[in-house]
């Protein structure tokens, strides 16, 4: 799926992160989707790095694409019940 949009910032609220695309939407995405990212400090949010493709946080190990925002999709590495 091609990118239509790049990430120019981010910030975050108490239970928000807030993600300026440079088309000027602004997504708004729960914490609740990244558990990193909950429970992370000010100080490890801040030491975000914006790419192309995305945002990456070293020292909480978390990769988000804006593909995947703009998807919906939240952490992909939590289990997920499996239907039977």
């Amino acid at each position: 799926m091609p990118i239509s949009a790049s990430a120019v910032s981010v910030r975050f609220d108490a239970d928000q992160m807030w993600v300026s695309l440079d088309d000027g939407r602004v997504l708004g995405v729960p914490l609740a989707w990244f558990p990193r990212l909950r429970d992370a400090s000010e100080e490890a949010l801040a030491q975000v790095a914006i790419s192309p493709a995305g945002l990456h946080w070293e020292s909480l190990d978390e990769d988000i694409s804006i593909a995947g925002l703009l998807n919906g999709t939240g952490d992909l590495t939590q289990a997920r019940p499996h239907a039977a």
